[in-house]
């Protein structure tokens, strides 16, 4: 009877990089890996590289979700995905140089499940969804793309009617800019009549939107109604990257940026996963496959490191951060 066949860790970093990285099919992997590199694995050996690669990437989860818990602010989001005939929600902690993704529902128990968010205390950079409202030990602050989103549809079906929506857009844009100004001129705040000026024209356009649908009952102003009372309400949350410059991004694009692979895998394995394992597998090597990539190493290096030594781990929270510690 023949041995079973042991294979080395540049051939498990090339075939995690195949299956993982550029999330190809596990046949197809393995097919390109003879093709290419004249080495013949079995499919299921193939279909088995991504639990390999996180089951050794334990201690990279945990030093990331302990970095994160340190950071300022934070992206956070959340993605469905579909898996074992199910729907499952992938979430995604992260910053411009770490990323955590995690697997669960898409309740706060579930948000917390990550083990990054619970206790935080810096600022929150979220969408709208209220699943996130249990986390009062953060400063909330709500995606600028997303409301862009919402002002330009209510617009563009009413231009007319809805004036004060193109005007609110604008007004967000400037107020983004003057934000990135004072960053960039090392000032910790807007100065006061500038933001005072931003402040009062805000309210203003907000209480605008609200009186011109009162009256009117179609779908359009009672969406109108929802937008403006949101921009009423929840102005903190929405202007936290004037009124807080310690909030870096007036978008929450890291985070769609970070999880976004989650549909492209998906998609390249026929619009699901077959066990919720593979997808929390999956979560697990994109978090590190992500990470590596925000620090500029490549994949296949960080594979390669994974299957030799163990994992590469982020140095600091940023680049700067580890040149100053070193």
């Amino acid at each position: 009877m023949a041995g079973r066949v042991v294979y080395g860790p540049e051939t498990r970093a090339q075939a995690a990089n195949l299956v993982c990285g550029h999330h190809v099919p596990v046949l197809r992997a393995a097919l390109l890996l003879c093709q290419m590199a004249g080495i013949k694995v079995s499919t299921g050996w193939m279909a088995g590289i991504r639990g390999r690669a996180a089951a050794a990437l334990a201690p990279f989860m945990e030093h990331v979700r302990a970095l994160l818990r340190t950071a300022p602010a934070l992206n956070a989001d959340e993605t469905p995905a579909r898996a074992a005939k199910s729907l499952a929600y992938v979430h995604v902690a992260c910053t411009r140089y770490l990323t955590c993704l995690h697997v669960a529902g898409r309740s706060a128990e579930d948000i917390d499940a990550g083990g990054v968010l619970p206790g935080y205390t810096g600022v929150l950079m979220r969408d709208g969804y209220a699943g996130y409202a249990h986390l009062t030990g953060a400063l909330h602050a709500w995606c600028g793309a997303h409301l862009l989103r919402d002002l330009k549809d209510i617009y563009d079906f009413e231009p007319r009617e809805q004036a004060w929506a193109s005007a609110m857009a604008d007004l967000l844009v400037q107020a983004n800019g003057h934000a990135t100004s004072a960053r960039g001129a090392g000032t910790d705040r807007l100065g006061a009549d500038v933001l005072a000026g931003l402040l009062e024209r805000y309210r203003a356009l907000a209480a605008e939107g609200l009186a011109g649908n009162q009256r009117r009952h179609t779908r359009a102003a009672r969406d109108a109604r929802r937008v403006a009372r949101r921009f009423r309400d929840y102005e903190d949350l929405i202007l936290r990257f004037v009124t807080d410059l310690a909030v870096t991004e007036f978008t929450n694009n890291e985070a769609e940026r970070s999880v976004r692979p989650v549909k492209v895998q998906q998609h390249t394995s026929g619009g699901c996963w077959r066990t919720l394992e593979g997808l929390a597998e999956f979560a697990i090597v994109q978090s590190y496959l992500s990470t590596a990539a925000k620090w500029r190493i490549d994949p296949l290096d960080a594979l390669r490191q994974l299957f030799t030594t163990g994992p590469w781990l982020p140095p600091a929270l940023t680049p700067d951060a580890a040149t100053k510690a070193a």
